[in-house]
């Protein structure tokens, strides 16, 4: 229920233009939840009562997209085609931009006033959205005009269901639950979005009592999905015909703790059930939709299942250690760039091998005997080697209804009697449902053979993580040793350790992929850079909790710590160049502009040098939140940091 982007003119969104093909509405919805996630835990670990005190207060607004989501039994209808755009709704907008400006493309109340709520309700949204379309132990449902993660799989729309947005949604939920855990008072809520809250709640009990150990059967598991897209469909229905909410009540926080609870079971459900024998999991399934039925298929291992997986706080360490060294043994894997693709590699068949319609399959429907033998080649005809062919006009399911849609006035019943069969002997044909779009058909950007830098990075980040999780957790020495060589084997795949021959461009500059037949390609500020900063900080052992820095540098190693004194130059607090000598076994890095020396001396010292040449010594390499903040603002109070660390607190060599 987001808008495209937000600009310096306002938000904005895809406008439908009938005579231009490119032209589309509906945006992807993946990264929504975990990007969300991850500034609410960076919000969290730097100011840690921040997001407590919005929680109550009525300062966000809601995005007045003309785009109407169809009922839920349109949706199962078809699924490909799920939104209408609301010409009517968005010339009105205009007219208000005109009057009151950007304003005038919010939801508004009765005064034409900006209709406004508080992060609770926000945040809650957010997870209901994604609950309305749970296809339990199959995925998030994507139905919404285009699928989830960028534009390589961009043909599973309607048939996909994404395991990689439930895995993030688990993370999204346990942080919620800690969240909201520590309210006691009541929640204030628009009442339509309450109403949403008590029957998503409702479905998700229901379900609970029937979790067991194996999969729920495909009857329990259409009953959940209809009762959940019901409580959506109810909710958009009502917010489209008022145009906004009719007013506000209180939902108690148990009921939200109750419903979190739940939703998790069913999340941690569907992801246990979604773990492959080898260890790996899956990312994406299909959904077949029967009366009353749901049934899953699955596809091909996916990289980004892997990242998201691991990113989900549901594997345990012993589980990520086997994944990860299952990856390498996996068909992801790609030994001459010693990285993972995004999907195994495969052999496309060729364009004759294509539209092969099996003989026998044909011959017994009626209507495609009869018109073969009349030689009539507007549903299948017979090419010059005797091969079957569906009509080559037909670009999908819809051209071929349209085909029999003129037959029936001419063949009568026995046309309208072979159409469930011909749907599907084409979908045995073609079987598109399975088809992803660019990685299944494509060799560039990020199709078949290629590496995908940012989802390596998010591989690498991810493991960082489970490192991290492992060692809190107190997991043993041996696995929490595991995860951190098997990070840096990752680490080392990524171009900067590679010569440019290797790479094919200069190592040193993001690149977006690499495909098998050329070297690294797309140059620019590209989604790895920022993992890759993230993951930088984590191997410094820069770690933050509740206001608090910790150094950590269990990820560091001893051949970052220079021989021989060498000269440090960086850009202070104050915007001017200083120059600090780093002694023979020490190293340093500025972070938020101020300067941190670890020595390999005084083991647990921690000196902070203030300004006016003042210093403070601080006990267990950790800077409480009054000191951290001072850094967090750059306010120039804290001027270097100095920290004496053993040898056996870092990593190895």
């Amino acid at each position: 229920y987001n808008p495209y982007r937000i600009t310096n003119e306002g938000i904005d969104w895809e406008v439908e233009e009938p005579d231009d093909p490119w032209s589309y509405i509906g945006y992807w919805g993946d990264h929504q939840i975990i990007y969300l996630q991850k500034l609410l835990e960076l919000s969290q670990a730097f100011n840690p009562d921040r997001l407590n005190e919005l929680l109550h207060r009525d300062l966000f607004s809601y995005a007045n997209v003309p785009y109407r989501i169809k009922p839920f039994e349109a949706l199962l209808e078809n699924a490909k085609s799920t939104i209408d755009y609301d010409e009517a709704l968005a010339e009105r907008i205009e007219q208000r931009v005109s009057r009151l400006g950007a304003d005038g493309k919010l939801l508004l109340d009765g005064s034409e006033q900006v209709y406004h709520v508080n992060l609770a309700e926000k945040l809650l949204v957010a997870l209901l959205a994604k609950l309305g379309n749970l296809v339990v132990d199959g995925g998030i449902w994507l139905n919404t005009q285009r699928p989830e993660w960028n534009d390589a799989n961009n043909a599973l729309v309607g048939h996909g269901l994404s395991l990689v947005t439930l895995y993030y949604l688990r993370r999204y939920v346990c942080f919620l639950q800690e969240l909201l855990g520590r309210e006691e008072q009541p929640t204030e809520l628009s009442a339509e979005v309450g109403e949403w809250l008590t029957a998503t709640a409702a479905a998700l009990s229901s379900l609970r009592g029937e979790l067991g150990n194996k999969p729920i059967d495909a009857g329990l598991r259409y009953r959940t999905l209809a009762g959940l897209g019901e409580a959506a469909a109810n909710y958009r229905a009502k917010v489209y015909a008022r145009e906004g909410f009719s007013g506000k009540v209180t939902e108690s926080p148990d009921r939200i703790r109750r419903l979190l609870e739940d939703a998790l079971a069913a999340i941690d459900h569907s992801i246990e059930h979604n773990r492959r024998d080898d260890g790996l999991y899956h990312a994406y399934n299909l959904i077949e939709l029967e009366p009353q039925r749901v049934e899953i298929e699955t596809l091909y291992p996916m990289l980004e299942g892997q990242v998201a997986a691991l990113s989900a706080g549901a594997v345990s360490p012993d589980q990520a250690v086997s994944l990860l060294e299952t990856l390498f043994d996996s068909s992801l894997y790609r030994p001459d760039q010693d990285s993972f693709l995004l999907y195994p590699d495969r052999e496309l068949p060729a364009f004759l091998e294509k539209n092969r319609v099996p003989a026998e399959h044909a011959e017994a429907i009626p209507l495609v005997q009869q018109m073969l033998a009349s030689g009539d080649g507007r549903i299948i005809e017979r090419d010059p080697q005797g091969t079957l062919r569906f009509n080559a006009d037909f670009t999908n399911a819809g051209d071929l209804d349209a085909r029999l849609d003129e037959l029936v006035p001419e063949l009568g019943e026995v046309a309208e009697a072979a159409r469930a069969p011909l749907h599907a002997l084409y979908e045995e044909v073609f079987n598109h449902k399975a088809f992803t779009g660019r990685s299944g058909g494509m060799f560039g950007f990020e199709g078949l053979g290629s590496i995908y830098w940012h989802m390596v990075a998010k591989l690498l980040l991810a493991v960082q993580e489970n490192f991290f999780a492992a060692r809190e957790q107190g997991a043993d020495a041996s696995v929490c040793r595991r995860l951190g060589e098997l990070y840096y084997r990752i680490r080392k795949g990524i171009g900067f350790n590679k010569t440019p021959v290797e790479y094919g461009a200069f190592p040193t500059d993001p690149y977006s992929h690499t495909p098998k037949h050329a070297g690294a390609q797309q140059p620019g500020m590209t989604g790895q850079v920022k993992e890759e900063i993230l993951s930088r900080f984590g191997e410094l052992g820069v770690r933050l909790r509740q206001g608090e820095v910790f150094f950590d540098p269990a990820m560091l190693r001893i051949r970052e710590f220079v021989a021989e004194p060498q000269p440090l130059s960086y850009l202070d607090v104050d915007g001017q160049w200083q120059k600090l000598t780093v002694p023979a076994g020490g190293m340093a890095f500025t972070w938020c502009q101020v300067p941190v020396l670890y020595r390999l001396d005084e083991p647990g010292r921690l000196v902070v040098q203030l300004e006016k040449g003042e210093s403070r010594s601080f006990d267990g390499l950790r800077l409480p939140a009054n000191v951290a903040r001072e850094i967090f603002r750059r306010s120039g109070q804290v001027r270097q940091i100095q920290i004496g660390l053993s040898r056996d607190q870092l990593f190895g060599a």
